[in-house]
C-alpha cells in the first residue's frame, strides 16, 4: 500500500453526489456485489466498522444486513487512483445477494441467442435501477429504517407527526439496547459533541440545499432529504440530553 489518503479525495458523481462501491470478501477476494454511497454512507462506515449504502431508488441510507443479518463487516475501505471508484473488504456473515446467492455476479453474460435460460431466472429484480445490493435495503416497517436514517423524500405525504413519533421511539430504543453496527449506537456512544459537529454538519447542507433549489425547483427534493437528516440527529441529540420532544413542542406552542 502506498499510503493513506483521506475521505475528502474522494471524487463524487457531480449529477448526484454518488460514488460506486464495490464489496470484496477481504478472505477470498470473491467480488460480492456493487453499490452506490454518498459522502454520508462512507463515514457511516468508516465509523461503525459495517457496510452503510445509498438506495438512489428509495434515497435511502441502509446498513447492509438490517433486515436480513447478513452483515458486512467493513476491513478496509479503499480508494481507486483516480478516486471516483470505492471498495469495501469485509468479512460477509451470509449471502451478498438477495437471491440467497454468495456473491451478486454468479451468472455468465454471453452474446444474444446463444443460452436459452430465462434472463428472470432469478426472480424478479429488486435492485432495478437502484443498483446491485439494494434488494437488502431495510423495509419501512422495519426499525432500522427509522432509526438508522432511511430518509425517503419521492412521496407527497401530508405532515405527519406520528412519523417522528415513530422515529423517536426507534431512537428511544437504541439509547437504550445500543445494538452493535448501529449509526445510532455510534452517536450515543461518542456523546454530545460528535452529535453536535453531525448537526452543524447536517445544517449547512441544509443551507446549500436551499440556495440550490432556490434556482432550480427540482432540487427541493434535496432540501426534504437534508432536512431528514438533520432533524434526525437533532432528535439523537434530545434523547442523549433528557429533552422530550414536548419539551421544544411547548416552547413552540408559546412562541407561536
Amino acid at each position: 500500500m502506498k499510503g493513506d489518503v483521506e475521505l475528502a479525495r474522494v471524487r463524487y458523481d457531480a449529477a448526484t453526489g454518488l460514488v460506486p462501491v464495490v464489496a470484496q470478501d477481504a478472505e477470498t477476494g470473491d467480488v460480492l456485489m456493487l453499490a452506490y454511497a454518498d459522502r454520508e454512507a462512507l463515514k457511516r462506515t468508516l465509523a461503525t466498522g459495517y457496510a452503510w449504502y445509498y438506495s438512489r431508488s428509495r434515497r435511502a441510507y441502509w446498513r447492509k444486513g438490517a433486515t436480513s443479518g447478513n452483515v458486512q463487516r467493513v476491513v478496509e475501505v479503499r480508494l481507486d487512483c483516480d478516486g471516483d471508484a470505492v471498495l469495501y473488504r469485509v468479512v460477509p456473515e451470509g449471502p451478498a445477494c438477495h437471491t440467497g446467492e454468495q456473491v451478486c455476479f454468479y451468472r455468465r453474460l454471453v452474446p444474444d441467442g446463444v443460452s436459452s435460460e430465462a434472463a428472470d431466472e432469478s426472480g424478479p429484480d429488486p435492485h432495478g435501477a437502484a443498483g446491485a445490493g439494494e434488494g437488502d435495503a431495510p423495509a419501512a416497517s422495519d426499525a432500522d429504517a427509522a432509526s438508522d436514517v432511511s430518509v425517503d423524500v419521492s412521496g407527497g405525504a401530508a405532515w405527519d407527526e406520528s412519523a417522528l413519533a415513530r422515529l423517536w421511539g426507534v431512537i428511544d430504543s437504541r439509547y437504550r439496547e445500543r445494538p452493535d453496527g448501529s449509526y445510532t449506537t455510534y452517536l450515543f456512544t461518542h456523546g454530545a459533541e460528535r452529535m453536535g459537529k453531525k448537526i452543524g454538519e447536517e445544517a449547512v447542507e441544509v443551507a446549500l440545499a436551499g440556495v440550490k433549489a432556490e434556482r432550480d425547483a427540482a432540487a427541493k427534493a434535496e432540501v426534504a432529504s437534508e432536512s431528514a437528516d438533520l432533524l434526525y440527529h437533532l432528535l439523537v441529540l434530545w434523547r442523549h440530553v433528557g429533552v422530550q420532544p414536548a419539551d421544544v413542542w411547548q416552547v413552540l406552542e408559546k412562541r407561536a
